[in-house]
């Protein structure tokens, strides 16, 4: 019994520091007597030493008190649960965004400042647009911490600032209408000044960070539906769990593989048993985009780099392919696939794909492609005014057009006119008659034919550029194609069809197949490209001009050879609306100014910046260009038209004279076509000042630039051949000779082409019809050249 009480003794030291001291019994009263106060604290009592043994009296004072609550608190709480100050700094995070919302205001005390936020998250809310748009560099003047925890960490802070913002528009959008007062999610958008990153910039280090990535983005899928809260269901015990949140992204979510529910007498349920009731989820919708890095930003010989990106709800059909954005977003990984490669090969386990989650999209209308029809600021809207009601201003846009290129001013002229295009008129009887004007430009290289086509590519409001000898049929007009992932067929549009609204321009027109050219015969006239491929059978629009570049079949344009130098079929050629035939002529005066225009064009290509008094620049250019084709459609007035009838009969009887001196029908002929040209040219001649009507002065205008190119290039070196048109005696002649040759030569016999001539010549056959014979044989692949061009083959 001894041992004990001696170990206690020797513990009674190590207790007695515990009881308080005396100045603390002195504030709090002497203790009361009796048994100790039960403790307030939920902890288990720490276990009663007993009375302490007689050899060593304490007094009481300091005794009595030993177990109050104020005692044993040193830590004795224990660890804290846990999460508790994760969720602490989360709502403390929280508040300072709801403050963040709440307070950030514009302006200062003097000139009277708004709540930014508050008022746009008013506004969207009352318009049923439930997202807001937030500065990231606002938040960092509020907040230098906040801004911080929002790049280092996006994905937890997005959605306390997207519930942050909800309680905010809950606050400034109370009370409610009936019918409305279950408050809606908001989705917060960020947008930021800072500089972008690039596509191969994106590291490992980058992942789950905030990124701002410049591109062009080329291919979008359909909008879809995905899950945020899933309800999920056993198979087997019909038991529902409710409410599970799915991660955003494309994270996806895996069911979990047991049922936990167990009751007594029932068989455990099987593995896998859960599947998902579909009406008791909650979706949003999403969309896929594929950007490609900018052009510009691609290092010598590389490919263009790729990135996935994710959007969803209100981000979705923001953008289309071909426009330029710049998107912020979370940098984010993803599961792979499930690997195609089974067994042994499968090496990367932790290896996966990655993608951008955005947040914002800036779309920039810089640049070629879709220029956006945005809204114009009213100050825009008063200087195009200005700019309309300018008396020169149809000399203006002339000058603005490729001012680097010396000259050629009608051509400027026409393709002003081309580019704000007349009116689509629509017949009660449901057809319509276009509005767009086709040009082709026919002529020598080295007249600056293709530098004009690049221009308009870039100064329309969209522009697609493709050159004749790398476009087939299928990638101007549409293609039919497999979709990689759902096996079944899908349609591309093609140039043609990207460019609704627009341009097409087509450099070497004449290098182009020739069922490759049939192909636009209906997307330029009707304006429309069916389709009737692979159980696909649809009509698609492309109300587009078409702007045209060719050579002449040899090369240069020869005036001895006439027609010959066209290569084009008729068809095609009563499409265009005006045709010019862009010659070199040798010229000292002419050669001289430009050699000089040429050489200060390539010194001062980088000092002079800014452009030359009575032009407009590039940008205005385009935005006035669709700020015309918007608001404005003119018609032709009744005087203009009446003129332009008269002008037309003449136009007829006059080609009908020409005809009858030169005993030929002339080859490009004046049709009701060309009637329509002429209104198309006067009613964008109208456009370009923005009146309702087109005036007389406007038709002459342009019947003078149908004279200057389509008349001239109609009466031109006698464009006979072209559009087939040869007299009834030249016909018998040719047919003659044809009938003499098949009988001169047998199938499979060889003739030189000198003695045949000579004989035709001696039988007194004019010498023109000879070489167009054998001409029109050789197309036909009737007869063949051998040995160096000398000798005749016939082959059928």
């Amino acid at each position: 019994a001894k041992v004990p009480g001696g170990a206690e003794n020797r513990e009674r030291p190590s207790r007695i520091p515990v009881t308080r001291p005396p100045s603390l019994s002195l504030i709090l009263g002497p203790a009361p007597p009796g048994p100790p106060q039960p403790r307030p604290c939920s902890l288990p009592r720490p276990p009663d030493p007993g009375p302490a043994p007689p050899s060593a009296p304490l007094p009481p004072a300091a005794m009595s008190g030993f177990d109050d609550p104020g005692v044993f608190f040193s830590d004795s709480f224990g660890p804290e649960p846990p999460g508790d100050s994760g969720q602490l700094r989360r709502s403390h995070i929280q508040k300072r965004l709801r403050d963040f919302l709440r307070q950030y205001r514009v302006g200062s005390d003097r000139t009277g400042f708004t709540f930014k936020y508050r008022d746009e998250l008013k506004r969207h809310y009352n318009l049923a647009e439930y997202w807001i748009e937030v500065l990231l560099e606002d938040l960092s003047s509020f907040d230098e911490d906040l801004a911080d925890h929002l790049l280092k960490q996006p994905s937890e802070h997005l959605p306390l600032l997207e519930e942050a913002a909800r309680e905010v528009a809950d606050e400034v959008t109370r009370p409610r209408p009936a019918g409305e007062e279950t408050l809606q999610e908001i989705q917060v958008m960020l947008c930021s000044d800072a500089n972008c990153a690039n596509i191969r910039s994106l590291k490992s280090d980058q992942m789950s960070r905030l990124v701002k990535i410049p591109g062009i983005v080329i291919s979008a899928s359909s909008v879809r539906a995905k899950a945020t809260r899933i309800a999920i269901e056993c198979r087997g015990c019909r038991n529902i769990i409710n409410n599970i949140a799915v991660r955003p992204g494309l994270e996806g979510y895996t069911l979990p593989r047991k049922c936990n529910t167990e009751q007594a007498g029932r068989p455990k349920c099987p593995i896998d048993p859960y599947f998902i009731i579909p009406d008791k989820c909650k979706c949003v919708d999403f969309q896929t985009l594929k950007l490609q890095e900018s052009p510009d930003a691609v290092p010598h010989g590389e490919m263009p780099r790729h990135m996935q990106v994710f959007c969803d709800r209100y981000l979705c059909d923001k953008v289309v392919p071909g426009n330029r954005v710049t998107i912020m977003g979370i940098y984010s990984i993803k599961k792979a696939g499930a690997g195609r490669s089974k067994g042994r090969d499968r090496v990367g386990v932790g290896i996966r794909g990655s993608y951008i989650r955005v947040v914002g999209i800036q779309v920039d209308t810089e640049g070629t492609g879709h220029g956006l029809p945005g809204t114009t600021a009213p100050q825009d809207e008063e200087e195009f005014r200005q700019l309309a009601a300018m008396p020169n201003i149809y000399e203006t846009v002339a000058k603005s057009i490729a001012p680097s290129i010396y000259g050629s001013l009608d051509i400027k002229k026409a393709i002003g006119c081309l580019l704000f295009g007349g009116s689509r008129k629509r017949l009660p009887d449901g057809l319509t008659r276009r509005g767009d004007i086709n040009l082709l430009m026919l002529g020598d290289p080295g007249t600056a034919k293709s530098q004009l086509l690049k221009f308009v590519e870039r100064c329309s409001p969209i522009g697609v550029y493709t050159s004749g000898k790398g476009s087939s049929a299928a990638g101007l007009t549409a293609s039919v194609m497999r979709d990689p992932s759902s096996r079944n067929f899908i349609m591309e549009g093609g140039a043609m069809v990207l460019a609704d609204g627009g341009v097409v321009c087509i450099d070497e027109f004449d290098k182009m197949r020739e069922d490759d050219r049939v192909a636009i015969h209906e997307a330029m006239e009707q304006q429309t490209i069916s389709i009737a491929k692979a159980g696909i059978t649809t009509t698609l629009n492309s109300r587009c001009s078409v702007l045209a570049a060719a050579n002449s079949v040899f090369g240069r344009w020869d005036d001895t050879k006439g027609e010959e130098n066209i290569d084009f079929m008729p068809t095609i050629l009563s499409r265009f609306d005006m045709i010019f035939i862009v010659k070199d002529e040798h010229n000292e005066e002419r050669d001289m100014i430009l050699a000089k225009h040429v050489m200060n064009v390539h010194l001062s290509a980088l000092t002079q910046t800014h452009a030359v008094e009575g032009e407009i620049d590039l940008s205005k250019l385009k935005k006035y260009i669709s700020y015309c084709r918007t608001k404005c459609g003119p018609r032709l007035s009744a005087e203009s038209a009446e003129k332009l009838k008269n002008r037309y009969i003449l136009m007829r009887s006059g080609a009908r004279e020409h005809e009858r001196e030169s005993d030929r029908t002339n080859s490009i002929p004046i049709t009701v076509r060309q009637l329509e040209a002429v209104i198309r040219i006067s009613e964008s001649l109208a456009k370009m000042k923005l009146q309702p009507f087109a005036t007389e002065r406007d038709v002459e205008e342009a019947l003078r630039l149908f004279q200057v190119s389509t008349l001239d290039a109609a009466l031109s070196g006698s464009l006979a051949g072209a559009e087939g048109f040869t007299t009834a005696e030249d016909h018998e002649m040719l047919a003659r000779v044809e009938k003499q040759m098949k009988r001169r030569f047998a199938i499979g016999s060889q003739v030189s082409e000198h003695s045949i001539v000579q004989d035709f010549l001696k039988q007194k056959y004019p010498e023109h019809a000879i070489y167009k014979v054998l001409q029109l044989m050789k197309r036909r692949g009737e007869i063949q050249h051998r040995m160096q061009r000398k000798v005749l083959y016939r082959i059928k």
